[in-house]
């Protein structure tokens, strides 16, 4: 009998692998349908948030369940959603909770986009060799897994950078007229080019992008291609029909050149180099550097940063051993590398030897390696990849980016909270343990889950045209929900819930500057109510509390 049962199993979960490849799916929830004669009492499950049978009972709690729910459809009325309080491999539990017989169905909560949206996939030209933003298992260099990628394509849904945020680069330079850099280099207007140090901060002429800590002067063009390729990761313009599609694709871009001709270079340069973006308005830097010994001129610098609110990423390093410094210092976001299977990088594809760097100081992991990217010799050759640390990091960096996109009143500490609580754990080998793990961190980042972290949410829809009125608020579940003083046009209305999840979504129109609509099933507690125009493209937003 357990031989039939494993040979069942194996059966259905082969099947669900096959027939939802190429799908996405919340990874911490399950949607379960009991059968007719297996259902229990709906009220006791939701006021005791357990079932009347030990077995399930037994399963849950060694998944760590956290709430069980409704979902609110009237014709599946013994249907429920299970949330676990982290991310699980769900093609497992779904085998598991289905193998107990109890239920008519088990599956994953999807996620799915409507058709006729839009869905913010960029045109440029190479943008299918980018894995690391969305993986359909399709990449041949070496093993690929379905959405071992960060989601960046649904991110970009909700933002594609502020046009007027700097991010800064502190690398081997860039390639200074690359298009896909093209008008977004930073520009220096306190300083004026007169042989002088007009804005006395003691570079001369630093007008245009940056400096060149490496060899003193005011041109940080990259001379050896590293640079060139961390900045096009985190902010190659996307969508402009050429090339790659960076993280963000319209921030400014500041260019410290703190590595030589041969990639190296003195932690002197690289201090003061961030003492140099700090204090010329960059709100992210990306160091994809490092070395074995520990300084505290650098890492006073570190601090500087930290404590001016801005986040410095660094990469941890290639050697398969200890992690780097200046990432092991406390106030870095110290940065792994995984494979377009979501495993660690180890080796990477240059070195049998290599290996993305690990220990108590790793804070998250992202792609890193068979990653195409732009060349530092040609405007047109976008055929190499790189692999490394170097390469996971300006991921996280341009992330961050985005981040203060949405919200600009983001803190340090702020933005470390919203990664730990937005990055996915347990996605690669048996070195990824539950929760931190000194070889993936608290996880692979994952851009979508990151802006739409509740607070953002809050902060985003809070701010946002005091004007419009929504009542009652608080609401009764089974009231009609009116929304007043709208513009006139077509809206799409969303509800999410506080993991920034969406769990309904209807279309309408105003009459009379006013739209009313019956909410679906919830439960008490907060949710977050999205209001788009879909006529001007203009949104909004509103905490709403269901009692």
């Amino acid at each position: 009998m357990k031989k039939v049962v494993l040979i069942f199993c194996s059966i259905l979960l082969s099947h669900f692998l096959f027939s939802q490849a190429n799908s996405k799916q919340v990874t911490n929830e399950l949607i379960i349908k009991f059968k007719a004669n297996k259902k229990p009492n709906s009220k006791d499950v939701l006021t005791l948030q357990k079932f009347d049978n030990s077995d399930i009972n037994v399963l849950n709690k060694n998944n760590n369940i956290q709430t069980i729910t409704l979902t609110g459809l009237k014709k599946q009325e013994d249907t429920y959603i299970l949330n676990f309080d982290l991310n699980q491999p769900i093609e497992e539990l779904v085998a598991l909770y289905q193998k107990t017989g109890l239920f008519e169905f088990v599956e994953p909560n999807f996620i799915g986009n409507g058709h006729g949206n839009q869905i913010t996939t960029p045109n440029d030209n190479t943008f299918f060799r980018q894995w690391s933003h969305h993986n359909d298992a399709s990449f041949t260099l070496t093993n690929a897994t379905v959405d071992a990628d960060i989601d960046t394509d649904l991110a970009w849904d909700i933002t594609q950078g502020d046009p007027n945020l700097i991010v800064a680069i502190l690398d081997s330079g860039v390639k200074l007229d690359h298009p896909e850099f093209s008008g977004r280099i930073w520009n220096n207007s306190s300083e004026i080019q007169d042989g002088t140090d007009t804005d006395a901060n003691n570079y001369i002429d630093d007008i245009n992008g940056g400096w060149d800590f490496a060899n003193d002067d005011n041109d940080p063009t990259d001379d050896h291609g590293h640079g060139t390729n961390v900045a096009g990761i985190a902010v190659a313009t996307g969508n402009n029909t050429i090339g790659y599609a960076g993280m963000n694709w319209n921030s400014k871009i500041m260019v410290c050149k703190i590595l030589d001709d041969e990639n190296s270079g003195f932690y002197s340069w690289w201090a003061e180099a961030i003492y140099y973006a700090v204090d010329n308005g960059a709100k992210v830097i990306n160091m994809s550097v490092g070395g074995f010994g520990s300084s505290t001129l650098l890492e006073n610098a570190i601090n500087y940063a930290f404590n001016n609110n801005v986040s410095v990423v660094v990469s941890t390093g290639n050697q398969n051993s200890g992690i780097q410094y200046p990432a092991r210092y406390e106030n870095a976001f110290a940065i792994g590398s995984t494979n377009p299977d979501d495993t660690r990088s180890v080796p990477f594809f240059w070195d049998t030897d290599s290996g993305s760097n690990y220990g108590p100081e790793l804070d998250f992991v992202a792609p890193g390696n068979y990653i195409y990217g732009l060349s530092y010799s040609s405007n047109t050759n976008y055929n190499s990849y790189w692999g490394g640390t170097s390469q996971a990091a300006p991921h996280v960096a341009g992330l961050i980016s985005l981040l203060l996109s949405v919200d600009s009143n983001l803190t340090v500490s702020d933005i470390r909270t919203i990664l730990e609580e937005s990055s996915e754990d347990q996605v690669g080998n048996a070195d990824d343990i539950m929760g931190w793990d000194e070889y993936y961190g608290h996880g692979r980042i994952n851009a979508l889950q990151a802006v739409l972290h509740p607070s953002l949410s809050v902060n985003t829809f809070e701010n946002s045209n005091n004007n419009v009125l929504v009542y009652p608020n608080p609401i009764e579940a089974d009231s009609p929900l009116e929304l007043a003083n709208l513009v006139d046009g077509e809206y799409a209305i969303s509800i999410y819930n506080t993991l920034g999840q969406n769990l309904y979504t209807k279309t309408s129109s105003t009459n009379n500057s006013k739209i009313t609509m019956l909410l679906p099933e919830l439960s008490s507690g907060t949710y977050f109510l999205k209001i788009n125009n879909t006529t001007q493209n203009m949104s909004l937003g509103r905490k709403l509390i269901v009692r």
